[in-house]
């Protein structure tokens, strides 16, 4: 199969245009000027049931609609869009409602973009300490958008707000003054829209002998899912695959963090072959995805996929929660309902797929994941920890919060018992306590670092 990409301008053009109703229709005009809109023929063909729409989960996860705009504002916008025509006011209210969708949530602009000699690297994210993310320009698309997307605002043309590098300098010598950073995520986007030479110009530089300490290098994808024939079909998905050994033979650990978000997606041969491909090059295929309203609700499923992919080689990872920002109201669930669909497809599968976690919420200090729900000296409250965070200090430390039925993400819980805070709100390290912190295990990694080279043949690792 050829890919052939469809776009608000072109959807018109796909056969199964017809088969939606006028309604429909008018949902995607209106909305994917709002929310970025792109799907394929793969998708299209082989994933979406069209018997079965709107309801069909992979349509509710490539197709926009109306509710993910509140009503005024889809009303509005479609007038200005069908009636007055008027595109300068179309964008002035196209941009008031992106603003109002919490474009970069948990601090990813004011928080997490690191400086290089007093400059901001925009290319980049530092959120916790041993791992960097990295945006290469070339990867800001995908081969089809998911209408949850918590990474909208790259694809909208919302340049102040964007994520991108033209190149790996400034990664590279950043990582060079960051001795504690252990994992380089390549991230988009979906660095695998890129070629396979484009792909090893981000890759190859981490392979250098003065970025040892670089151990894992992972790159956050969609493609396993959405376009398969990338690692099996396309022109150069051999070339992929060769890189992909390379970077194993240099001793690094390689690790496509794939993004699944219901069975559908892989169940078809093709799919299959691509994780069967990705492992055989002794690449890990991890498996991640948002719990999503109209779209995943079901444990069976979660189960199907888990177990699914343990049979072909993938490593269960992450249940996340959905992200508070674009059409979010459209996608979440209470905190309680996402702890008990978790729970229900945990007892579905065995030891061997169990190496997922969840439900966990990327939140500003860090990944919370909810552990349970209960009873705790007469209150009952939901049981939390830090799997990662930016004070390694909270990490897989318990703390509890005040159970709330409606609750949807970390910021609207309270804490339990009677405390005014939660214990990382009571205080945190200055940054002069980070910078010596940071320091001190620069030190004790440049030492790792220098006593593998000293144990290789010729000094190298």
């Amino acid at each position: 199969m050829k890919f052939k990409p469809y776009t608000r301008h072109t959807i018109k053009e796909a056969p199964q245009w017809e088969k939606l109703s006028a309604e429909q229709r008018e949902s995607v005009a209106v909305v994917s000027r709002v929310l970025p809109f792109r799907v394929n023929s793969y998708v299209m063909d082989e994933l979406i049931d069209w018997d079965n729409i709107p309801d069909d989960p992979i349509y509710r996860l490539t197709f926009l609609h109306r509710d993910m705009l509140r009503p005024s504002e889809y009303e509005a916008l479609r007038d200005l869009v069908f009636i007055d025509k008027d595109e300068q006011k179309i964008e002035q209210m196209v941009r008031q409602i992106r603003m109002r969708m919490n474009p970069h949530p948990a601090g990813q602009m004011t928080h997490n973009v690191p400086h290089l000699d007093g400059r901001p690297l925009s290319g980049l994210q530092h959120k916790y300490r041993e791992t960097v993310l990295f945006f290469p320009k070339a990867g800001q698309s995908c081969h089809a958008y998911c209408t949850f997307c918590f990474r909208w605002p790259q694809f909208v043309g919302m340049d102040e707000l964007k994520f991108d590098a033209k190149d790996t300098s400034e990664l590279v010598e950043y990582l060079k003054r960051h001795q504690a950073v252990t994992d380089v995520l390549i991230t988009g986007g979906d660095p695998m829209v890129m070629n396979a030479r484009s792909l090893a110009n981000c890759i190859e530089p981490l392979l250098a002998p003065e970025l040892a300490h670089i151990q894992n290098i992972r790159i956050g994808t969609k493609s396993v899912a959405y376009w398969p024939q990338r690692f099996v079909t396309d022109k150069d998905a051999d070339d992929v695959l060769r890189l992909f050994e390379k970077v194993v033979a240099s001793g690094k650990n390689l690790a496509l963090m794939g993004h699944y978000n219901h069975p559908a997606e892989l169940r078809t041969r093709i799919a299959q072959q691509a994780v069967r491909r990705i492992v055989s090059t002794g690449a890990t295929l991890r498996m991640q995805a948002p719990l999503i309203r109209h779209i995943n609700e079901d444990p069976a499923g979660w189960a199907e996929l888990w177990t699914t992919g343990v049979r072909l080689g993938a490593v269960p990872y992450y249940m996340f929660v959905e992200r508070d920002t674009g059409p979010s109201s459209y996608f979440e669930l209470p905190l309680a309902k996402a702890y008990e669909v978790f729970q229900a497809a945990y007892q579905q599968i065995s030891g061997l797929a169990r190496t997922v976690r969840g439900p966990s919420m990327s939140a500003h200090p860090g990944k919370v994941v909810v552990d349970g729900i209960i009873t705790l000296g007469g209150e009952k409250v939901f049981a939390l920890q830090f799997l990662q965070a930016r004070n390694a200090d909270w990490v897989r430390r318990p703390f509890y919060a005040k159970f709330d039925s409606k609750a949807t993400w970390f910021d609207q819980l309270v804490p339990a018992f009677g405390e005014d805070r939660f214990f990382f709100q009571q205080s945190s390290p200055s940054a002069r306590e980070e910078e010596v912190l940071e320091h001190r295990i620069s030190l004790v990694a440049m030492k790792r670092v220098r006593e593998t080279q000293a144990s290789s043949p010729l000094g190298v690792s």
